[in-house]
C-alpha cells in the first residue's frame, strides 16, 4: 500500500469520535468487543463495524484465544500520521512567528505611525 493510501485510511478512521475513543481505550491495553462497547449506546455489531474500519487502517489488530478475540492498538500508523503532520509544523511555526512580529509592531505603533489611507477621517 502506498504511503498516501495508508495516511488516507488512518485519517478516515480517525475522523470518527467513536473510533478515536476506542483507540484511547486500547492505548490502556487489549479489550474485547464487549469492553469497547461499554461506554457507548450501540450494539456489538456497530462496535464490530468500527473495529473493522480501524483494522482496515491497521490501527487495530485482533488476537485469537479460543472464543476471546481481544482488539489491540497498533500505533505505527499514528506515528506515520504524526510525522506527516510534523512536516507542516515548521510552516505553522514560521507563520505564527511572523504574525506575532506583526502584532507586536502594531501594538508598539501609535496612531501617527499608521499609513495615511489607514486613518479614519473625522
Amino acid at each position: 500500500m502506498a504511503p498516501a493510501d495508508t495516511l488516507s485510511r488512518t485519517f478516515a478512521a480517525l475522523a470518527d469520535p467513536t473510533r478515536r475513543a476506542m483507540l484511547a481505550r486500547l492505548a490502556r491495553g487489549p479489550a474485547s468487543v464487549g469492553e469497547l462497547a461499554e461506554p457507548f449506546d450501540m450494539s456489538f455489531a456497530a462496535v464490530s463495524k468500527h473495529l473493522r474500519v480501524l483494522e482496515g487502517a491497521r490501527l487495530v489488530t485482533r488476537g485469537r484465544d479460543a472464543q476471546y478475540r481481544p482488539a489491540m492498538l497498533n500505533a505505527r500508523p499514528l506515528q506515520d500520521a504524526s510525522a506527516w503532520l510534523g512536516d507542516y509544523r515548521v510552516f505553522w511555526t514560521e507563520s505564527f512567528d511572523a504574525l506575532g512580529v506583526l502584532l507586536d509592531d502594531l501594538t508598539e505603533a501609535g496612531p501617527d505611525d499608521l499609513r495615511p489611507d489607514d486613518k479614519k477621517e473625522t
